[in-house]
């Protein structure tokens, strides 16, 4: 079995990490790898299972349970469709678990890892760069400003129907930031060889382009 090539995408919630590297994906042919999708099955199947979010032990037991299938834009645990179920605030705000649980990281490394044997990957997250894939083909790290994180995630909220007041998803978002950072497992953070890249003025296309370019002459010089 041979090993993919991977190109990493991490940081803060509402950077525009899972457009970009949707899009990336696209132009350069490889795989989709969206981790938080993981996190927040898990998170899912624990609030559904009534399972205690406070202990790393049954988060992890649950975890190696779930047979996890991912496309772009879809999600499907144990033969379900999950894709709008693991989307809700509720879901959101309680994935936090799942992040601090050093088992179901851990299961989770595995998968994402496995990913990368079989297919070229785009793979977006938090810890993707510095500690899932440190020997990636290329590192990237995208973030922007609070205040344009929050509006395009109430936004992309608004969109499924649930709407939230601005101020709520800043607050969410600044505190969400502070617990990734300040993780003892794993904290969000650039790679020391990430490319740190700021989208707050940067439209979708921009972006993607920019990436997609660095890409492509790293692929090039690989191959030459």
């Amino acid at each position: 079995m041979g090993r993919g090539r991977v190109v990493t995408l991490d940081g803060p919630a509402g950077a525009g990490k899972s457009t970009v590297a949707r899009l990336l994906a696209e132009v350069l042919g490889f795989r989709l790898l969206d981790t938080g999708a993981m996190y927040r099955v898990v998170t899912l199947a624990a609030l559904e299972r009534g399972v205690d979010l406070e202990s790393d032990a049954a988060l992890g037991a649950l975890a190696r349970t779930l047979v996890l299938e991912l496309e772009p834009g879809r999600a499907r645990v144990n033969g379900r469709d999950v894709t709008t179920a693991i989307r809700t605030v509720e879901v959101t705000r309680a994935s936090r678990h799942a992040a601090d649980s050093p088992s179901v990281r851990a299961v989770l490394r595995d998968w994402q890892r496995a990913a990368a044997r079989e297919h070229d990957l785009v793979t977006e997250g938090r810890d993707q760069g510095t500690v899932v894939f440190p020997d990636a083909l290329c590192k990237f790290y995208l973030e922007a400003s609070d205040e344009e994180r929050a509006r395009r995630r109430a936004a992309e909220i608004a969109a499924r129907g649930e709407p939230v007041a601005f101020q709520v998803v800043l607050h969410d978002i600044r505190e969400r930031d502070a617990r990734d950072r300040s993780r003892a497992i794993a904290p969000m953070k650039p790679a020391a060889d990430a490319i740190v890249v700021d989208t707050t003025a940067l439209g979708i296309d921009e972006v993607v382009n920019q990436l997609a370019a660095v890409v492509r002459a790293r692929l090039a010089a690989a191959s030459s």
